[in-house]
């Protein structure tokens, strides 16, 4: 059973005690994502349509990394903050997905870290 943590500049640290993923033979469990831009440090939240952007190149950031794709995420779970934000976070996710969609939760909550109005976490396995 080999492991190993996944690390990559082009996405932002993590802001507590986890890592950006975890490898388990073969499968890639990412944190969770909010709208860090890994350069400045600083939150995107101009608006739900960019934060979900910037929430997805910092997957592809990771993907990128691991020599992973859009295709090779099985799962990922979305958290809101404010369910009115859905089809906007939908329209942005869908656009980075061609017709290879992973299976899926979106769920409402309190709060986020940092005021993020939108967090995603995927589960991934490379494809042969």
């Amino acid at each position: 059973m080999k492991h190993k943590i996944i690390q990559t500049d082009a996405a932002p640290a993590p802001i507590g005690p986890y890592s950006q993923g975890r490898e388990w033979n073969g499968t890639y469990f990412l944190s969770g994502q909010i709208a860090i831009d890994p350069l400045t440090g600083d939150m995107i939240q101009e608006s739900i349509r960019q934060e979900t952007t910037q929430i997805m190149r910092n997957i592809k950031a990771i993907l990128d990394a691991e020599g992973l794709t859009f295709d090779d995420i099985l799962k990922t779970s979305i958290f809101l903050i404010n369910m009115s934000d859905f089809n906007q976070v939908n329209e942005v996710y869908g656009s980075y997905f061609n017709t290879i969609y992973p299976a899926r939760e979106t769920v409402a909550v309190s709060a986020l870290p940092k005021g993020a109005r939108v967090e995603i976490s995927c589960i991934v396995v490379k494809s042969k």
